[in-house]
């Protein structure tokens, strides 16, 4: 049986890491990237396993977490393993909460953020960072 990788995707963090205009449109920032994620999701996860430092033919589990703005965005794109999580306070604290929830299991939390690395690490997490989880996204 093969166990599934869960990515759990600092929304926020991902987003601002490219200065494509996003803070003019948080939420439409967040449908794009859940776009993107449905649309991986749909054809070829291979790229995206492989760039996480994981075999090619790994499941994946996605869970976007939104915060802010971004987080009432509706109408986002959904899939079958694309799991979207609106925080209800931060963002930092929702993706502390659901590592703790998934304990046991394989996660991986993309971030760029120094703190939120160290203490989801420190939970038994591993770590990447945004630019690696781009380059396994379409477009």
């Amino acid at each position: 049986m093969d166990i599934e990788l869960h990515v759990v995707v600092d929304g926020a963090n991902v987003v601002g890491s490219r200065p494509d205009g996003w803070w003019r449109d948080r939420r439409g920032a967040a449908r794009r990237l859940a776009g993107s994620l449905v649309a991986l999701l749909s054809t070829d996860t291979s790229v995206l396993a492989v760039s996480l430092g994981q075999p090619e033919d790994r499941q994946l589990r996605v869970h976007l977490v939104l915060e802010g703005e971004a987080a009432r965005a509706d109408d986002l794109p959904a899939h079958s393993r694309l799991d979207v999580v609106r925080a209800e306070r931060d963002g930092d604290s929702a993706i502390i909460e659901l590592v703790t929830l998934l304990d046991g299991q394989e996660r991986v939390v993309v971030t760029a953020d120094r703190d939120l690395r160290t203490r989801v690490e420190a939970a038994g997490a591993g770590t990447t960072g945004p630019g690696s989880f781009l380059n396994g996204l379409p477009g």
